[in-house]
């Protein structure tokens, strides 16, 4: 067995969360091992919110040039892809090369490591033939991949996920969408803009089914409008490709594709984590933790157990970039706190103790940044966590759904407002709406909904008010500017009454 290095802090896995961590961990002055087997930076920048995002901006430029008609004069759009394929390319992720993130976090004064990090017992993490020892920490910043649903025959075919979608340089003539989530609707509105013939099929009986049900609908007829054909309450039963084309069948009937999208949701893979290794000393079965669970279970301080923190989507606690650094900087601050208080006790021996049990000497770090001192680590706070939809219209949101607020058992009070009803969406032609989901005992909003054509933007007015718990008479003293879309909260608090 190779002889382990003892450093401060490993941190296995260096997408947005994990990167995020290390970095400043290191900038601290801590040595830090970054562990990464695919890319740094993870499925954001290469894959997720910034290409995707470039997509979307692009086919909603088609969309607007096409709004022409019928407000100023006539115009003619010819959709072209190579544009948008060579900007994801050059600009967005450097064809898909990690390098320029490689050499930002060791620039920081990391140490990085390419290959598959495991918890090799307690306080350790193997990468291939190497070991590092822990003093401080680990952090697991895994993520999730794509979870592919077990359909008949699908395993064997060429499907794409979310990745081929993205790398994707010449467009096929038609598309099958499988899941009709955030990702599939942007993605099937992306590709119906560009002139694809797009199919979508969801199990469940609407789309965007977490959020609210006005929301689902007007993303339905917006898809609808740009030609998606969406079917929605049919199970994918089997899948076949004859070498040319896709065959779906689901609900008893057969569509066909040039090329099939699975996006029907993530999971981590909590088996090769080395969970195992490290078992009852680290207390895992205490927190409830199985390799064949869909993700790792956290305290409000994202830790697994005493040593041993989790960021990002491997906590399954949304899938979302604003998540994993809003963590990152809970356990940074709960890391530096360790540090200090470790650093702080006298050690009679000399030696530094090493989490697990494990002795050897470790550098001093010359700790520095806020946070940290006893009892002023942040708690993880998920009550107002916005999420958005960039369809267009966007579908924003924040906290509880009307229905998850009832199941909880509040007395709740909902106010809608049509954004078609208001001067700017009625400048606009804008379909869309605000629903507003009220705990009526406290009157206080713990529930908003933002659709329309600016509205994650719209959004950040409802988060702030779910944050922070805003009183409802204050929300109807404000002054909202007119003529704006975010004025329809207004009109929503009206409805409530």
């Amino acid at each position: 067995m190779a002889e382990p290095r003892i450093v401060d802090v490993v941190v296995v896995g260096l997408g947005v969360g994990g990167e995020e961590v290390a970095g400043r961990l290191a900038e601290a002055g801590l040595s830090v091992v970054g562990v990464e087997r695919s890319l740094v930076g993870g499925e954001c920048p290469y894959w997720g919110c910034v290409p995707s995002k470039m997509m979307i901006r692009a086919a909603n430029a088609i969309a607007e040039a096409r709004r022409v008609d019928g407000l100023a004069g006539t115009a003619q759009v010819h959709p072209d892809w190579a544009p948008v394929a060579k900007r994801i390319r050059a600009e967005a992720t450097d064809a898909w090369d990690d390098r320029v993130a490689v050499e930002r976090f060791v620039g920081k004064g990391g140490q990085f490591v390419r290959g598959s990090g495991r918890l090799d017992g307690p306080g350790r993490v193997r990468v291939d033939d190497q070991v590092f020892q822990a003093r401080h920490g680990i952090v697991l910043g895994t993520g999730t991949r794509p979870s592919v649903p077990p359909v008949e025959g699908l395993a064997d075919t060429p499907y794409w996920t979310n990745h081929q979608a993205t790398e994707v340089e010449e467009l096929p003539e038609s598309l099958l969408v499988l899941g009709g989530g955030a990702i599939g609707l942007e993605l099937a509105q992306v590709f119906a803009r560009f002139g694809v013939r797009v199919t979508l099929v969801e199990a469940l009986d609407r789309v965007l089914a977490v959020e609210e049900p006005e929301a689902s609908e007007v993303a339905a007829a917006a898809l609808r409008a740009d030609g998606v054909q969406i079917h929605t309450g049919v199970t994918a039963e089997r899948v076949d490709h004859d070498g040319r084309r896709f065959t779906l069948r689901a609900g008893g009937t057969a569509y066909t594709g040039d090329r099939l999208l699975v996006v029907t949701g993530r999971r981590a893979h909590l088996d090769e984590l080395g969970l195992e290794t490290v078992g009852d000393e680290l207390g895992l079965e205490t927190v409830g933790v199985r390799a064949d669970h869909r993700y790792l279970p956290v305290d409000d301080r994202l830790r697994v157990t005493d040593g041993v923190w989790a960021v990002g989507d491997v906590t399954g606690e949304g899938a979302f970039t604003h998540v994993a650094m809003y963590q990152a900087g809970i356990v940074v601050a709960d890391l530096l706190d360790r540090v200090r208080h470790a650093d702080s006790r006298p050690d009679a021996s000399g030696t530094a103790s090493v989490t697990g049990g494990a002795m050897g000497a470790a550098s001093t770090p010359a700790v520095t940044g806020s946070s940290g001192s006893a009892g002023t680590v942040p708690r993880a706070d998920y009550r107002a966590l916005p999420r958005v939809t960039f369809t267009d219209p966007e579908v924003g949101a924040v906290g509880l759904t009307e229905r998850q607020a009832r199941e909880r058992g509040l007395n709740v009070q909902v106010g809608v407002a049509q954004l078609g009803s208001s001067a700017r969406g009625w400048i606009h032609r804008a379909d869309g709406l605000i629903k507003l989901v009220v705990d009526a005992d406290q009157g206080v909003l713990v529930g908003g909904t933002s659709v329309g054509p600016a509205g994650g933007e719209v959004l950040s007015a409802l988060v702030v008010a779910v944050h922070a718990a805003v009183p409802l008479a204050q929300l109807r003293d404000m002054i909202y500017a007119y003529p704006t879309f975010h004025r329809a909260i207004s009109e929503a608090l009206r409805d409530l009454s």
